[in-house]
């Protein structure tokens, strides 16, 4: 059997049973049926029971595992199951954590998988990918991601860049015709493979292979899955945990070596020092992390903003410029046709008249030199396109009725160079080339001009007068579009050569309005010390006009040209880019070199983009955002964050987010941390006072798991404060032990171990190491507790209320439920080595357990009403 680029269009129509009118949905249905989705099949995941295991290789496990062992030894069996049992509850939660992501993952997956353009029952509609079939007739256009493998039928201009699959990283020329003879997968020019990018033109595409019958998918089946990398938060965390262990370890053998020197048994020494280690693992801390992270994208998605990689949601707290894209991000994506300047008039669309020529040819021109269309209300293609339909229809013309009539003959298609497309017809029996793009390349060439009294030469004057008018739609913010024509012979050939010479027709201005929310997010991200820089391929004075509008550009500012830009040496970019807040008319190597400027100053920068040319700088910037809506395949693949709403508003909500989840988990680890502390403390002092171990492991392991966890997910759900984007950005290269937060960690553990200490005494001083060690834990337990509600932010909980968090209130009460459970019911005494207290006893511990609190509380309460006035 002949390969599919060595048959024929009509013998591959016959193979695959299809006619010029596409696949039925019935017979696309079956096939989907038969052979499945168009998706490749992943790497070999790893198992549950492989993940489980590795939960244990962590080194704070490994000293817990040794504790619990130690515990079993001395005969302390209660504390060793406790101990096994809060290590494996661990392993269950990290599993289940790791199962969460990777179905997260996949959700996400399927969010972003593209969507192509195919033929069904004779017409054209989107739909995902994944539901593409052998034998579907693809249309593709310049940006567009391959979604299978394909033979070409039609071919106008077409050029893909097929790097991911040949390592070529030049773009290859396709075109319709047969190839005799076998060549190699490279070479053959009539065929297109998945996952490469279409870099020019279009084509009408016959799919040959979907899914892991693809070349692609043959490639996907040898590839290994590849290792996720740690976020630099999990990085720090980390560091942190090995040189807590190797502190712990450190700490622990000089306590042991104490306890010996003092002659005490060595199974009291080993409690003394397992009682330590277990004191100091915040053990819930990973899990904290992992939770308070998870819930901070989830809200993010809520609000539009798909975070793909984790680091994106610390970066985000970080972000000091914001470099984004004009059309669809800060305004509407809603073209609209606003002014038409013909035969030295400017009218507006009402005022248009299918009987007079100039006003017909113009319409002509906007609605045949055009790929887009309407469809159930619903504008397909470029929306410059659609909103030329639009005034099409309002003009009483039918784009589909029109095209019909007069089909197209030959096209170059527009491109970014260029800045023209054109195509030729037959209008009213006669060949012409309609042509249609930017004022400046066309006038350039345009020898003649209609006016209402006939066509002419164009004068200087003429030139004159319609760069004014050009002039005075940009500063009005609009973009404007020049159209043309010229007559031919019937046996002219349109090519690039011979895309000159036309007669102009006149201008159409539209406008892509500011979103009504953009002016209230670009004033928001200045105030949170964030500075948004317009970058546009629009001129610089509509993009100027724009930006004014909507407060990015100031007095004082600068607006720069991607020509201008290239002028400039580094040194004079660097000195002036903290000034340029519109760039115009820019490159792909434009984008780069901004965000270079603006990192070589140290500053985070996301930079958003819809565009494959916007790809590079995506992936340049600290935080590449796409959009979801309007973004191209490739776009989306080289970003961290996809906006499903494609609006800027959205970028500030998720800066906001990205602070307040650094921020909460922040204060998450300083009430761990600051808890530990005071039993680190605790430990350490009667061990040098030659007094009894004040806590059993499995105190310290209730403490750290159960009532500690359910204070430190609530103030993971702390809500945003109003003066979060009043600060300025975070330095990323300021880690989270910080000096200050050592100190602060130091001073609330050792307030906390004061006062457990005090509740020691006092159970030593009734003659009974067994009530000390109850009234130790339950006051260690209950001012954890009180500290939850300290560490919910810097400020005092008579300024935060308890009504903004009720998680807090509610994790606080299940946690005395807890402890009321363990200290009042009899069966659990002996489980957690506790003994009954008296109603004076319970009263001293209340009373000691709320002491650090109101003491931190006070010192908030003048710190607040110092800084009021």
């Amino acid at each position: 059997m002949k390969e599919w680029y060595q048959q024929t269009k009509e013998e591959i129509l016959e193979s695959f049973h299809v006619t010029e009118h596409g696949l039925t949905s019935q017979e696309a249905e079956k096939i989907l049926q038969e052979k499945g989705e168009n998706v490749l099949q992943e790497g070999k995941r790893k198992r549950m029971f492989q993940v489980f295991a590795e939960q244990f290789c962590d080194l704070l496990v490994v000293i817990l595992i040794i504790a619990a062992l130690i515990s079993m030894v001395s005969g302390n069996v209660e504390s060793t199951i406790v101990i096994i049992a809060v290590i494996v509850m661990n392993a269950i939660l990290g599993t289940v954590q790791h199962a969460k992501a990777e179905k997260s993952l996949d959700s996400l997956k399927s969010l972003s998988s593209p969507s192509a353009k195919v033929l069904r029952d004779g017409q054209k509609i989107e739909l995902p990918s994944a539901r593409v079939v052998p034998g579907d007739i693809l249309y593709l256009e310049a940006g567009d991601l391959v979604v299978a493998d394909g033979r070409i039928l039609e071919s106008f201009s077409l050029q893909v860049n097929e790097s991911s699959l040949t390592g070529e990283s030049a773009n290859v020329d396709k075109s319709d015709g047969l190839i005799t003879g076998d060549c190699a997968l490279a070479d053959r020019a009539n065929m297109v493979y998945s996952s490469a990018l279409v870099t020019y033109g279009r084509a009408v595409v016959l799919v040959t292979g979907t899914g892991m019958d693809t070349e692609i998918g043959k490639i996907a089946a040898l590839m290994n899955a590849t290792k996720e990398k740690k976020t630099p938060l999990q990085v720090s965390l980390d560091q942190f945990g090995s040189r807590l262990a190797m502190a712990i370890m450190v700490i622990c053998a000089m306590v042991f070596l104490l306890s010996l020197y003092r002659k005490m048994p060595v199974i009291d020494s080993l409690m003394f020092a397992v009682a330590l280690a277990v004191a100091a693992i915040p053990e819930a801390l990973s899990s904290i992390v992992t939770i308070v992270q998870a819930m901070g994208t989830q809200k993010m998605a809520r609000e539009h903003a798909i975070i793909k990689e984790l680091k994106a949601v610390e970066s985000l707290g970080c972000v000091s410029v914001i470099c984004s894209d004009k059309t669809g991000t800060l305004t509407q994506n809603k073209m609209t046709v606003q002014s038409i300047y013909i035969n030295e008039t400017v009218l507006t669309i009402d005022q248009l008249d299918l009987t007079n020529q100039s006003h017909r040819y113009l319409l002509y021109d906007a609605i045949l030199t055009n790929d887009s269309s309407i469809v159930d209300g619903k504008g397909i293609g470029d929306p410059t396109e659609y909103a030329l339909v639009e005034m099409g229809r309002k003009a009483a013309l039918d784009e589909t009725l029109l095209r019909e009539l007069m089909p197209r003959l030959e096209e170059i298609p527009f491109d970014s160079d260029r800045k023209l497309m054109s195509t030729k017809y037959e209008l009213h029996s006669v060949p012409t080339v309609l042509t249609k793009g930017a004022l400046d390349v066309l006038l350039d060439r345009t020898v003649k001009i209609r006016l209402a009294d006939g066509v002419r030469d164009i004068t200087q004057k003429d030139r004159d007068k319609i760069l004014q008018k050009n002039l005075e739609f940009s500063q009005e913010g609009l973009r404007v579009l020049a159209f043309g024509y010229k007559e031919v012979s019937k046996d002219y050939a349109l090519s690039l050569d011979n895309e000159r010479g036309f007669t102009f027709l006149g201008l159409i201005s539209m406008m892509d309005p500011p979103r009504e929310e953009s002016k209230q997010a670009v004033f928001d991200a200045k105030r949170a010390g964030i500075k948004p820089v317009m970058i546009t391929g629009d001129h610089k004075i509509t993009a100027t006009a724009i930006a004014k509008q909507i407060g990015i550009f100031e007095e004082g500012d600068l607006a720069m040209t991607g020509q201008e830009l290239d002028a400039m040496s580094e040194a004079e970019l660097d000195q002036k880019v903290r000034d340029i807040s519109v760039y115009a008319r820019v490159s792909p190597e434009n984008k780069i070199r901004i965000v270079d400027a603006w990192q070589r100053r140290g500053c985070i920068t996301a930079m958003t983009g819809d565009g494959v040319n916007d790809a590079p700088a995506l992936k340049k910037a600290d935080i590449g955002v796409a959009m979801g809506i309007t973004g191209t395949e490739v776009s989306k693949d080289a970003a961290a964050m996809i906006l499903t709403d494609d609006n800027f508003a959205t970028i500030i909500k998720a800066v906001a987010n990205g602070r307040n989840v650094y921020r909460n988990i922040r204060n998450a680890i300083k009430f761990l941390l600051s808890g530990n502390m005071a039993g680190i403390l605790s430990v350490l002092y009667t061990s040098l006072a030659a007094l009894p171990v004040p806590f059993a492991p499995v105190h310290l392991l209730f403490i750290n798991l159960l009532t500690d966890s359910l204070p430190a997910i609530a103030i993971g759900m702390e809500p945003a404060e109003k003066d979060l984007l009043s600060e300025a950005p975070r330095d990323p290269k300021t880690g989270i032990l910080t000096r200050d937060f050592l100190l602060s960690i130091l001073a609330q553990g050792g307030l906390i171990a004061v006062c457990t200490m005090i509740a020691f005494h006092m159970g030593l001083g009734s003659g009974s190491s067994a009530i000390a060690s109850t009234m130790a834990f339950a006051t260690l337990t209950l001012a954890r507790l009180f500290h939850g509600f300290n560490c919910r932010s810097k400020h005092s909980i008579l300024k935060l209320g308890f009504s903004s968090n009720w998680y807090s209130v509610g994790a606080f009460f299940a946690g005395t439920v807890l402890l009321g459970l363990v200290m009042l019911a009899p069966f659990l005494h002996r489980l957690f080595s506790v003994t009954s207290l008296t109603a004076k006893q319970f009263g001293a511990v209340c009373l000691l357990a709320v002491i650090p609190t109101i003491i931190i509380q006070v010192f908030k309460i003048l710190r607040d009403f110092r800084h009021r006035n």
